[in-house]
């Protein structure tokens, strides 16, 4: 069996999405697969990434001569405002767009349960979903440990530190972010991961500007191990995920996690393996959102503020911690890889 396994804008696209498609073909040659990272009609499966105009093309004239089409469903219009520049702008559009394409494939690889739902109404059941998480490369993050107090230097970071990986995007809570280490001056808080400024809006860079001397943004940094070990709370505060990458690595590296209470992650367990805060607002805008007007939910902690000052105490966080890197073991690569062949298996 040979796979056309495509990603159109492989050299643009960066964040959770390249994240994905490393893992996938890295399942690929441990599955001992054939397959090229070119799109092409010379295979038994076209497995596309990105639903961009050349996959669109190839998809159809796939389904023509009997190939069958897998997609990925890593993009949705509901996780592609607030991002970027113009993003929201080009949000509304974007779901008529990726109807009509993800319609084109045989089966659609959603990463959750959540992300599924939201792609059933989509393709109005035409196409068959099956979920396959992500999945967290354990092996990346070997040896971390060893980065502590090189990066905590770095930063000038005071333990426990409070920090986030990945993009720094308005969808991903950061006026949360930013609100939060404000009410907490004495605690610091470090985002890890490209800014970009020249793709951010005005409202993204005030906020980032206007952040206060405890909140910390490195940018990009060249080994994302330091981020795990500099990092004691994984504060997650995002509106809007399909699965969350960076929250299954800082599972799997043993740290204690803080998430917003969004269907997303209906997964985990508030007080076992995570702490939840079920926040005022649950749209996609931080602007509209109230960081810390939240409701209790089973008991949990009733604002960020809340969950991060109990967290504080080091036996709490060593046991929630834990438990996230005891339950991030079903996402490993060698767990999810067989997933794929069953589903290779199938379509052909």
């Amino acid at each position: 069996m040979k796979i056309s396994h495509y990603f159109e804008f492989e050299d643009h696209v960066t964040g959770g999405i390249r994240e994905s498609v490393a893992h996938q073909r890295k399942m690929l040659d441990r599955l001992d697969l054939e397959y090229t990272t070119e799109p092409t009609l010379e295979a038994d499966v076209f497995h596309c990434n990105l639903m961009g105009p050349r996959s669109v093309w190839y998809a159809r004239r796939a389904r023509k001569r009997g190939i069958p089409v897998v997609a990925h469903t890593h993009v949705t219009a509901e996780d592609f405002g607030d991002s970027f520049r113009f993003t929201n702008a080009l949000a509304k559009p974007l779901r008529p767009y990726l109807e009509r394409a993800y319609g084109l494939a045989d089966a659609l690889v959603c990463p959750s349960e959540y992300n599924r739902g939201l792609i059933e109404g989509y393709v109005d059941g035409s196409t068959p979903t099956q979920v396959i998480s992500n999945g967290v490369d354990r092996e990346k993050l070997e040896g971390f440990e060893s980065l502590r107090e090189e990066y905590l230097e770095r930063y000038d970071l005071e333990p426990p530190v409070v920090f986030l990986v990945g993009h720094v995007i308005k969808r991903k809570g950061l006026e949360t972010f930013v609100e939060t280490a404000r009410q907490l001056p004495d605690v610091d808080f470090a985002w890890f991961g490209p800014i970009d400024r020249s793709l951010k809006g005005r409202e993204t860079k005030q906020l980032i500007d206007s952040a206060p001397e405890n909140c910390t943004f490195t940018g990009f940094i060249d080994d994302i191990r330091g981020a795990y070990a500099a990092g004691d709370i994984f504060f997650f505060p995002t509106h809007e995920e399909n699965e969350g990458i960076a929250l299954l690595e800082a599972m799997t590296a043993g740290k204690a996690v803080v998430v917003r209470d969004i269907d997303t992650f209906s997964w985990l367990e508030n007080g076992e393996d995570c702490l939840k805060v079920a926040a005022g607002s649950s749209t996609a805008a931080d602007a509209n959102s109230d960081s810390n007007a939240a409701v209790a939910t089973d008991g949990g902690p009733t604002s960020f503020v809340d969950a991060i000052e109990s967290l504080r105490d080091p036996d709490v966080r060593d046991r929630l911690g834990s438990n996230a890197r005891e339950r991030s073991e079903g996402f490993s690569l060698e767990t999810i890889a067989q997933a794929y062949e069953r589903l290779y298996a199938e379509v052909v």
